[in-house]
């Protein structure tokens, strides 16, 4: 069965194992999750569960948040998303980190860092031209393609907005549950900013 949960990205740290070994990890405070709507075939047309994270502010919610998550016997959320495969699950019941052990291979989403406009050496990592003074090649994009279409081709990998995607690292390791503190510890680097949205997954690819 799939396992899944919304977190939030504290930020970095590293840990030693009983046998010494230094891992680097990623920590994610993933307070209890509401379930907020089971969707069915019958009624949606689809199976998931709807589940809500972190709290929102009374004054930033409006009339129909309220009454959604007034059904499942909690406050409105600020992030609201979607699992699919998961079962057993019923309208207002917490998901918390403890359904996850150390050793659970999970697959990471979150909205990659934003760079603003970068050329196509840092966007597409090309190589540059000769930096000396008689070339007139440093840094630019080098040929558009071949003459006889009089049209560059779509895909063209050209300078532009950068970052801000959303990103899924596949088979991931969790390191530690820290169920007192709602903590997950994921060996590596996750996407995103510290205080972005995370979901946690069980990996889709995982080696039996």
């Amino acid at each position: 069965m799939t396992k899944g949960i919304l977190g939030k990205k504290v930020g970095m740290t590293q840990i030693f194992t009983e046998t010494g070994e230094f891992i680097p990890v990623t920590v994610i405070e993933a307070t209890p999750n509401v379930v907020l709507q089971v969707k069915t075939l019958e009624t949606d047309g689809y199976e998931a569960v709807q589940v809500g994270f972190d709290d929102k502010r009374e004054v930033l919610s409006n009339k129909p948040a309220k009454g959604h998550a007034a059904k499942a016997n909690t406050t409105p959320k600020r992030f609201i998303r979607e699992f699919k495969n998961i079962e057993g699950l019923e309208v207002g019941q917490e998901i918390t980190v403890e359904q996850f052990a150390a050793g659970d291979v999970v697959d990471v989403t979150g909205t990659s860092k934003g760079k603003g406009f970068q050329g196509v050496i840092k966007r597409h990592g090309q190589s540059r031209g000769p930096m000396a003074h008689g070339s007139r090649y440093h840094r630019r994009p080098g040929s558009m393609g071949p003459v006889a279409p009089n049209r560059v081709f779509k895909g063209k990998n050209l300078a532009g907005r950068m970052g801000g995607n959303r990103v899924t690292i596949q088979n991931l390791e969790i390191v530690q549950v820290i169920p007192e503190k709602n903590v997950l510890l994921i060996k590596g680097n996750v996407p995103g900013a510290k205080k972005s949205l995370i979901i946690v997954k069980s990996a889709v690819k995982a080696a039996k």
